[in-house]
């Protein structure tokens, strides 16, 4: 690699995550706190008492169009992410609270950003779109301070489009904890009598192996070699699809990523199948209710018995891939993807990585029409599973596929990933259950109004929107990208009202001033665990929308 292709990366590495530390300080920091002002197209943040500015648009979304800038001297000049942590440090760091790990973890997210960036130029995406909009969310949480730090191997990241072989152990019989339909996994090899095969990541047996060499020697597991065929890894880097079973995998992976150490706890393991159950007829009377509503199923899960530590890490969830459910004709996307600005070379096209030229097309021709039919998909499903169900999905653009037709416009909805799917307590008979396994399947009703408010709203639609806006044809200057922005928050608006009927809660999401935003800053500076996460308010766009075509303010 010549130094001036590593030089661009490293660039657009240092420019993704300066834009992604100043959205969580304005978020979190300067907005709260009223230090933020605009003034023609800049938006100014006080941040340790000392200003930054930057070009923004896309309401809560905050998109930025040109550099952020320090004032220093009286004069602006391009602020750093070094420079930027330490105003961070300074400014969480008053209080006494400080955190001398902040600076390291922001710096390798940026150096993985730019590794993957390396690793992407030298492999060749999938041939699959769903795949291949699985694999394209390069530069991460646009809300988080360090999305990509712990992303440290790119031969097993879905953004360097890695394939890999996955292990096979063979778990002896009688220490063998399952729970539910775990059939598909005998299809990944053969076990010598005795023994239940159980296929593992490669990267979590590197990171087990000194709790592994016990087992291994004495004859409770047996290394069987690789598993046939190439897994594909997905956006969550745990979770993989194999082509030969045609189903994914949802491993335990012990590497922090963001604010979690992916690992299935054991009862995760039994709640996915738990909630499977449950859901089944939930999803059933959606779906008639709104054709094109789909999500996929974790029927079981395998593990070894072999205390916790192992119980956990070795844990193997099994779930339905995306293309077991779609219709005839449909090609499932990512959310995500579709919600990804373009990055880099692609930025001056408008061409974000992974997203079809048919979807992109369609989407910058006729933005409203295809927004609509995106809300009309996503929206409805999420607002009744919750308020007439007591279902808190979890819709965040990491756990939702889009179903695109011929035309390219949505026609179904596919939600995923049990693990942040809750149950409102007091809703459900939760008493056959462990204590812990149905603590773990619930929220208050508060936290489930939050959980499902920011997920859907501020973390999904609020992205989608600022994507569409900002790839219309005919939205070339800024003031028309926020005029565009309006009309689409409007006609989301209108869907919302249409489905909410007599539901109060549903229609706060209308009527509220404000929305909860998780805020991602504050847990990684605590360094506390992610189900620790409080929320900051940010502006609700619904209830802006409708002043003057504007989206509303952006903190």
């Amino acid at each position: 690699m010549s130094d001036t292709v590593r030089a661009r990366h490293l660039a657009l590495a240092e420019e993704a995550t300066v834009a992604a530390l100043l959205r969580c300080c304005i978020r979190e920091i300067a907005g709260p706190r009223g230090r933020v002002r605009t003034a023609g197209p800049y938006l100014t943040a006080r941040i340790a008492g000392t200003p930054v500015r930057t070009r923004a648009g896309g309401g809560i979304a905050l998109r930025f169009t040109g550099p952020a800038e320090l004032l220093e001297g009286g004069s602006w000049r391009r602020l750093t992410s070094a420079e930027l942590v330490g105003l961070i440090e300074r400014e969480l760091g008053a209080g006494g609270e400080v955190n001398d790990e902040f600076g390291a973890q922001v710096a390798a997210s940026r150096d993985a950003i730019a590794a993957l960036l390396a690793a992407r130029e030298r492999a060749d995406p999938p041939a699959d779109p769903w795949l291949a909009s699985e694999q394209a969310l390069v530069t991460g949480h646009p809300f988080h301070p360090s999305p990509k730090a712990g992303v440290a191997a790119p031969g097993y990241a879905p953004e360097a489009h890695a394939r890999f072989r996955l292990r096979l152990l063979g778990v002896r019989a009688d220490l063998v904890a399952e729970g539910g339909d775990t059939a598909v996994l005998d299809r990944l090899g053969l076990a010598p009598p005795g023994y239940v095969p159980l296929p593992a990541h490669p990267w979590q047996l590197e990171l087990l192996a000194p709790d592994l060499a016990g087992p291994l020697a004495d004859g409770r597991l047996i290394d069987l070699g690789h598993c046939p065929g190439l897994a594909v890894p997905t956006s969550s880097v745990r979770t993989v699809y194999h082509p030969g079973t045609g189903v994914c995998l949802k491993f335990s992976l012990n590497v922090r990523i963001t604010n979690c150490v992916r690992k299935n706890a054991w009862y995760e393991l039994a709640g996915a199948v738990e909630l499977t159950r449950r859901l089944r007829p939930v999803f059933d009377e959606l779906a008639g209710r709104h054709p094109g509503t789909r999500w996929l199923p974790e029927p079981g899960y395998r593990s070894a018995a072999l205390g916790t530590r192992l119980l956990e890490g070795l844990g193997v969830i099994v779930r339905s891939a995306p293309w077991q459910v779609c219709g005839a004709g449909v090609t499932p996307l990512l959310a995500g993807a579709l919600a990804a600005p373009p990055y880099g070379p692609a930025a001056s096209a408008g061409a974000p990585p992974g997203v079809p030229e048919a979807v992109r097309a369609r989407r910058a021709a006729d933005p409203v029409t295809w927004w609509r039919a995106y809300v009309e998909r996503v929206v409805p499903p999420v607002l009744d599973a919750y308020a007439d169900h007591g279902v808190v999905l979890e819709p965040h653009l990491q756990n939702v596929l889009i179903g695109v037709d011929a035309d390219a416009l949505p026609a179904e909805v596919i939600f995923r990933d049990l693990e942040g799917t809750k149950l409102v307590a007091g809703r459900h008979d939760l008493s056959g259950l462990p204590a812990r396994v149905a603590a773990a399947l619930t929220y208050e009703p508060e936290r489930g109004w939050n959980r499902m408010a920011y997920c859907l709203v501020v973390n999904h639609l609020a992205e989608v929107a600022a994507t569409v806006a900002a790839s219309a044809r005919d939205a070339r200057r800024p003031e028309h990208r926020e005029r565009l922005l309006g009309e689409l928050w409007a006609v989301a608006a209108e869907v919302v009202a249409r489905h909410a009927g007599g539901r109060p809660p549903v229609r706060e999401l209308l009527s509220r001033c404000s929305l909860p935003a998780k805020a991602n800053l504050g847990v990684r500076w605590r360094r506390a665990a992610d189900r620790a996460a409080g929320y900051v308010p940010v502006p609700n766009p619904f209830v802006r929308a409708g002043s003057a075509g504007r989206s509303g303010k952006a903190w």
